[in-house]
């Protein structure tokens, strides 16, 4: 069974995404960063080795829009905070290894992937540190089996982000991949600007 990679994506409308990167940039300047982002991660993760899927948001725009790339498969994330969309969007793609990602990740390359999905043959769940406290990927290996409480009460945008995930399932083996910046707001673009 091949795996799947699912790419979380906003619709890239003026004041829908980035917002606290819209503070330091400008609206319309961190708007053009996201869009041209996503396109940028969606070429580079390309590959024979696993099928990506979006999951889109909001759902119905975002299931017909035509920015995004027309043979890749869309779902729709639904209702809920960040966990319950996550943990439903990896239950609904299909009984084998699924790794999710957000779209937001300049640093990412095709070996991450690689490496996480390696992961999922030695533990049960893999999980993408950031650097902020958060994560960027998580990645399970029976995605339809998840235990009770998986990413439940997640105090999500904060420092807790990553312990909370962990401590969502602890009957789960989590392994690490690298550990990734993501983009939430000038500062963090700077940074990475620093560290090409």
């Amino acid at each position: 069974m091949t795996p799947i990679l699912i790419v979380m994506v906003k619709e890239p409308r003026l004041g829908r995404v980035k917002t606290r990167l819209g503070q330091d940039l400008g609206l319309v300047q961190a708007t053009w960063w996201y869009r041209h982002q996503v396109a940028r991660t969606l070429r580079t993760l390309q590959d024979p080795r696993w099928r990506i899927v979006l999951a889109v948001s909001p759902d119905r725009v975002g299931l017909l829009s035509p920015i995004w790339p027309g043979h890749l498969p869309r779902i729709a994330q639904g209702n809920g905070n960040l966990g319950a969309r996550m943990s439903r969007c990896l239950a609904s793609v299909g009984g084998g290894p699924c790794c999710l990602i957000g779209s937001d990740i300049p640093q990412i390359e095709k070996h991450d992937i690689a490496a996480s999905f390696a992961g999922l043959g030695s533990y049960s769940a893999m999980i993408g540190p950031a650097t902020d406290g958060g994560c960027w990927l998580i990645g399970l290996r029976h995605p339809k089996r998840q235990p009770w409480g998986f990413l439940r009460n997640v105090r999500w945008s904060t420092e807790h982000a990553l312990e909370d995930t962990l401590a969502s399932a602890p009957s789960l083996t989590w392994g690490r991949s690298a550990r990734l910046s993501d983009v939430d707001t000038g500062a963090d673009l700077e940074r990475l600007k620093h560290r090409r």
